[in-house]
């Protein structure tokens, strides 16, 4: 495997490793011959390489938790202006809940994602063209191999944490699970440990919305027109889990209606439709669709035992409290996307081995993006977490 060679950990830059000391082996049983991964580092790794935190983003994130990052050439015109910023700006940093003057942070782009890390968009070297419909299907497993290859890359055997928010507190949970004596600290935020049959079918609807935009072509659409129109229609339908509907409303009503905007037949008859379809525009400038498919289609499918190899709740978490693991689970009482029952589930499974485990459930009305939102909610708890 071979890395840039600028890598400084304090800088907000994306870095790219590539893996291509052997061909990368997908739990599909497809392989590519290497693959790059997109990160980024804040703090400074110490001596013995023991004060390494993993952290994992969720569906439509990206690597860039925290700084200013005005550019990232592999994501081209992907990369837009809300971007710069980094998601978890306020909880990383000196002093803040992930504390860079003690911690050194990493976090990768998913692979199949559009942000610098190979995915549908990027090219194909036997073909000179993007993979399109070639890319293999993900499952939670492969993000995980990636991200343990990246931690070689930089000699991390043992973290001192994981974390990850929504989908990212799957893969941080897999994470656990596969290599349990590669983490000490485990902290999945508004996660699950399987997806629910109502988060199964609200996803089919936006693999739907996808697949039957005109211009989709079954994945192979870089050379004409975009499936926009699908990509923007999924987005407003998982948006709607993603903020609670007080907040949606709050949110509309202080937009100006943007009276102008038709459909084909269908004129836009409130803010609160404006807002949604707003949501979708804003999406389609900045995602990719097949990397979009690619991820729901991973998190539809995941259930923590098969991804691990477990045949049971109990021999999956035996695991965790074999390498004395410490979890914080973190629910919100207002979650639409993972209901705090799933959280539930996980702590009982947790408790059931013997895991030492504090799950604190967060009163919030802003329901799933709180994790965003609100960083005096968790603050005190993950600073504990990590210090403990």
């Amino acid at each position: 495997m071979s890395v840039d060679s600028n890598i400084t950990p304090e800088s907000t830059e994306t870095h790219v490793l590539r893996l291509d000391d052997a061909p990368f082996h997908f739990a599909s049983g497809d392989e590519l011959p290497s693959v790059d991964v997109a990160y980024e580092t804040w703090g400074e790794l110490n001596a013995d390489k023991s004060n390494a935190i993993l952290l994992t983003h969720a569906l439509s994130g990206s690597h860039h938790a925290c700084g200013h990052n005005p550019d990232i050439p592999e994501a081209t015109v992907r990369w837009s202006d809300e971007l710069h910023d980094g998601w978890w700006e306020d909880f990383i940093g000196p002093g803040k809940a992930v504390d860079t003057d003690k911690y050194f942070v990493i976090s990768a782009n998913y692979l199949g994602g559009c942000y610098g890390s190979t995915g549908p968009a990027s090219i194909d070297p036997e073909t000179g063209k993007a993979y399109g419909s070639k890319f293999p299907h993900l499952s939670v497993v492969d993000q995980v191999n990636m991200q343990a290859k990246l931690l070689d890359s930089f000699g991390i055997d043992v973290l001192h944490a994981a974390i990850g928010p929504s989908v990212g507190g799957l893969i941080t949970l897999t994470f656990a699970t596969l290599f349990p004596e590669r983490v000490k600290t485990v902290i999945p935020i508004a996660s699950g440990m399987k997806t629910t049959v109502l988060n199964r079918l609200i996803l089919f609807e936006q693999i739907l919305a996808i697949e039957n935009d005109q211009y989709f072509n079954g994945g192979d659409y870089y050379e004409g027109q975009r499936p926009d129109y699908g990509l923007a229609l999924a987005r407003m339908i998982s948006h709607k889990t993603f903020v609670h509907l007080d907040a949606i409303e709050r949110r509309a009503r202080s937009e100006v209606r943007q009276d102008e905007e038709t459909l084909a037949w269908y004129k836009v008859q409130d803010t609160f439709q404006s807002y949604m379809l707003h949501q979708g525009k804003k999406f389609v400038k900045r995602f990719d669709a097949n990397t979009y498919l690619r991820i729901i289609d991973m998190w539809s499918r995941y259930d923590a035992c098969a991804e691990a190899g477990a045949a049971s709740v109990k021999e999956l978490f035996d695991r965790c409290a074999k390498h004395n693991h410490k979890f914080l689970v973190f629910s919100i009482d207002s979650d639409f996307c993972f209901y705090p029952e799933e959280q539930a589930e996980i702590v009982s499974g947790l408790e059931k081995s013997g895991v030492e485990t504090m799950h604190i459930t967060v009163h919030s009305d802003k329901g799933h993006d709180s994790f965003l939102l609100e960083p005096a909610l968790y603050t005190p708890h993950i600073a504990y977490a990590l210090s403990s």
